[in-house]
């Protein structure tokens, strides 16, 4: 198998279902021979669509990028509720499935801000269990809801008992959990039989490689200046430079509170905070 030597960069990858995000890190790891690859938010085992990897010194880059908001196409069906809110639990609850059209106006009841009680097989901690360790074991933890924002709602199109919808939300927000609270909220019962995350704030799924190009080595990894879309730019001059890489300030000369710095070629140097006339090096990506 052929290996990337690439030391760091950004790198959009297409899950595909029955893995876990964890593996995708093991294969890339393996493949530019590097222990330095990092995640910016997981997918289920049984999801598929866009994971954002950051490779060797771009891990540093992760507080850094902006994941929202989430896309994800969803396929909900309506008849049982399961443990795990997907199609991997084991049905806990059976019901007839609703009539269409009262379901936009539950949809209305789940867009906006709105809490929502994480599924019971979540990595949620409550006193340092996992959730999904403690229903593993019988012994369900009481979760608290969190706030989350859901967007919109779109493309919904029926197939006898099963709803396709694309969902645009906030990080955080369990599609699983949609699915059950559209159930019950419908005094039917549901659960999340697909998923596919296709954009994660600036990226999208469009743009990922796959596995299998992965596994061959035929892929280059994205320039760590793409992590960062939407952070004002500053290209250095030699002498700003040379300070900016030993970790000394610079002349802000323009107003953004944060900077991407980058030299001559445009490849990041570091990102920048201002503090009053100056640029301070925040976070330096280059060796002295």
């Amino acid at each position: 198998m052929e290996t990337s030597t690439t030391d760091d960069g950004l790198l959009l990858v297409d899950k595909p279902a029955g893995i876990t995000s964890h593996d995708v890190v093991a294969i890339v790891r393996r493949a530019v021979r590097s222990r330095r690859v990092g995640h910016t938010g997981t997918l289920d085992p049984f999801a598929t669509g866009l994971l954002v990897l950051l490779i060797g010194r771009g891990t540093r880059l992760i507080p850094y990028v902006e994941g929202e908001p989430k896309v994800y196409d969803a396929t909900i069906r309506f008849g049982a509720e399961t443990d795990t809110d997907d199609a991997t639990g084991a049905v806990t609850r059976e019901a007839e499935p609703p009539e269409h059209d009262r379901v936009p106006a539950a949809i209305a009841r789940l867009t906006g801000e709105i809490e929502q009680v994480p599924p019971a097989y979540s990595a949620k901690k409550v006193a340092g269990s996992r959730a999904y360790d403690a229903a593993r074991r019988g012994e369900p933890l009481v979760l608290a809801p969190s706030r989350v924002t859901v967007h919109r709602w779109e493309s919904c199109a029926w197939d006898g008992d099963t709803l396709d919808v694309r969902i645009t939300c906030s990080a955080g927000t369990y599609i699983r959990a949609l699915a059950r609270d559209l159930g019950r909220l419908l005094e039917s019962a549901a659960h999340l039989t697909a998923l596919r995350r296709i954009r994660s704030g600036a990226f999208s799924v469009d743009d990922a490689v796959t596995m299998d190009q992965i596994t061959a080595g035929a892929f280059d990894p994205l320039p760590l200046r793409r992590a960062i879309p939407s952070m004002p730019v500053r290209a250095l001059a030699d002498t700003e430079l040379t300070r900016v890489i030993h970790g000394n300030a610079i002349a802000a000369e323009t107003d953004a509170p944060r900077f991407a710095l980058v030299d001559a070629a445009e490849s990041l140097v570091a990102i920048a905070d201002r503090q009053g006339d100056e640029l301070r090096p925040r976070l330096v990506l280059r060796d002295g």
